[in-house]
């Protein structure tokens, strides 16, 4: 083993007996070359002890997004009646979330900073419960957007935090492999998410999978305490907060993290266009049942896992940026056949879930990397650093669901021409916009 670990890595040199080996903290991941070089060695010595648990719960925060999500979408033609609300304004539900967690994660970020990842953590994860609870018992359509917002910021807070837990504990192309495995595991929340929530709709109504929210929101809070603080005091940003937040602009400034930052946003937008209007153009459209759409839907989640997986594997031998870019030209791709699909008919509901499921599945290759791109050159501002991200990435979402919900004519044309946009939009941003060379460290 080798007696440093190069500065380009960790920020700085740690004696390699302080480092445990990956395949300690979580095993079945590929170690070739892979060390934790993570900050918090006390949190490294937890993780190594209780690794399938840390796994799980860092999964189930990351998966907040999706599942908040995911469980209603076959249930949003029915709340459309319900409400008395057309399906363009039952889209915005999807961006009142994603409003809510865009801009909260900007506010959670230095938060984390500041104060550890715990204790932020579990606020967000009380915000949350209260907002499904809300949405359960909303009587109106302008009801629900705003009880979408409250769930969305208390949502992010796990979802930002869990980012920043990664990079506490891992740098480099072993934190873009760590992520790739979190994200293989929480697939399965959206997998069964649209599965369980058409079941829950025809059993129990549209309320009930709110109030399944309520409940999957508690069970994490209670499983949060047993996660170790992997962010230790002395290690925390202890500038005021006004001040940690104006460090967004100086991150701003820095092109390679808004290069990472902007090729992940642009393939969010597509995918919350997809999020948004695939149950309109399946349920409405083509005339698939509720109970099925799931089916439909999970068969995306296959492929990101699938990418994932993939990821996990390669990423230690050909680098996170070689990956990133491959994934974006198979989103362009698929976006275009979607397009041309789309406006023609051709193929049917087939033409349309084919070049989806492709498009879709390059999350496993486009999502971890450029999060891990975006993270590596700040390791002393990983929860500030990744709250912007993360809200770029979201607020490109936004985006991406409005223009669907807006466009909506009752036909997959808006869907098809929003996606092929954004995997353009991604291929650009990846192969010209990010800097060809890794800069040093960035002190903010």
């Amino acid at each position: 083993m080798l007696d440093r670990v190069p500065e380009e890595q960790n920020g700085g040199t740690v004696p390699a007996e302080a480092i445990p080996l990956a395949a300690d903290i979580f095993p079945g991941d590929a170690t070739e070359g892979a060390t934790t070089v993570g900050d918090s060695a006390s949190g490294r010595a937890q993780a190594a002890r209780h690794s399938w648990r840390v796994l799980a719960i860092l999964s189930a925060l990351m998966g907040f997004a999706s599942i908040s999500t995911d469980l209603y979408l076959p249930a949003m033609p029915a709340m459309g009646r319900a409400l008395g609300a057309d399906a363009g304004t039952v889209e915005l539900t999807v961006s009142g979330y994603l409003i809510g967690f865009s801009l909260g994660q900007l506010l959670w970020g230095p938060i984390g900073d500041r104060y550890g990842r715990r204790g932020p953590v579990a606020i967000g994860l009380v915000l949350f419960v209260i907002g499904s609870a809300g949405c359960a018992l909303a009587g109106s359509a302008a009801g629900m957007i705003g009880w979408r917002v409250v769930q969305a910021v208390g949502a992010c807070a796990g979802v930002v935090l869990a980012r920043a837990m990664v990079r506490d504990l891992y740098a480099g192309e072993r934190a873009a492999q760590m992520l790739s495995t979190l994200m293989t595991v929480m697939a399965v929340a959206p997998l069964l998410g649209p599965i369980v929530g058409g079941q829950i709709l025809s059993l129990a109504g549209w309320r009930a999978i709110f109030w399944t929210l309520v409940g999957v929101g508690l069970t994490t809070l209670a499983a949060l305490f047993t996660l170790p603080e992997t962010l230790p005091p002395e290690r925390r940003n202890r500038e005021p907060l006004g001040r940690a937040i104006a460090t967004y602009g100086v991150l701003m400034r820095q092109r390679r993290l808004i290069g990472y930052a902007a090729a992940g946003g642009f393939f969010y937008a597509g995918m919350f266009a997809y999020v948004a209007g695939t149950p309109f153009a399946y349920i409405i459209y083509h005339h698939v049942p509720p109970q099925l759409y799931g089916l439909l839907f999970g068969t995306g989640i296959v492929g990101i896992m699938a990418a994932n997986l993939i990821n996990v594997r390669l990423v230690m031998r050909l680098g996170s940026m070689r990956l990133l870019r491959a994934g974006t030209v198979g989103a362009a791709l698929a976006g275009a056949l979607l397009a041309v699909n789309a406006q023609t008919g051709w193929g049917g509901l087939a033409g349309l879930a084919v070049p989806l499921f492709l498009f879709v599945g390059m999350a496993g290759f486009i999502i971890a990397n450029s999060i891990a791109g975006a993270l590596a050159s700040f390791p002393d501002r990983a929860g500030a650093a990744s709250a912007l991200v993360g809200s770029i990435h979201y607020g490109a979402g936004i985006i991406g669901s409005g223009l669907v919900g807006a466009f909506a004519d009752g036909t997959p044309w808006p869907l098809g021409w929003v996606v092929a946009g954004t995997g353009l939009g991604a291929l650009l941003c990846a192969w010209l916009v990010i800097p060809p060379r890794e800069p040093a460290m960035v002190s903010c």
